[in-house]
């Protein structure tokens, strides 16, 4: 995925303003290339987990698809960690009773804020495990 640096500033400054939360929300893309930071609310107000509320995400969706773009990616921050999917990450993108991606084809970008310096990632995340994926900041 290629995501210009603002756009990856703005996801950044997101966890920042959410931490010692992680936060959450999507990102617009067209050809491979996001276009459009679509922040959320992390409903569990954690700083272990995140959720979108359901008409929140539907409402998102809603404004991604008026756009002209397509859901790219789901992004969140790991506040303590690595920026890497952890187990509750996996089990959200591929639920256990599914054995199938909940939104397949979709990016999971993860802010990790544990370092010096925020890190931005990217994964696949499928019924065949985590791949970590090329992340382009132009």
């Amino acid at each position: 995925m290629k995501i210009p640096s603002t756009l990856r500033d703005e996801i950044v400054a997101h966890a920042l303003a959410e931490a010692p939360n992680e936060c959450c929300g999507m990102v617009g893309s067209s050809d491979g290339e996001a276009r459009r930071v679509y922040p959320a609310t992390n409903i569990h107000a954690s700083p272990l987990r995140y959720e979108i509320e359901p008409v929140e995400m539907y409402r998102l969706l809603g404004e991604i698809e008026a756009a002209g773009l397509e859901l790219g990616a789901i992004y969140h921050s790991h506040t303590r960690s690595e920026p890497y999917p952890s187990q509750t990450d996996i089990n959200i993108a591929v639920p256990p009773e599914l054995c199938q991606p909940l939104w397949p084809g979709t990016i999971y970008l993860i802010v990790g804020l544990a370092g010096a310096q925020p890190a931005l990632r990217a994964f696949r995340i499928d019924a065949h495990g985590v791949a970590e994926l090329d992340l382009t900041i132009a």
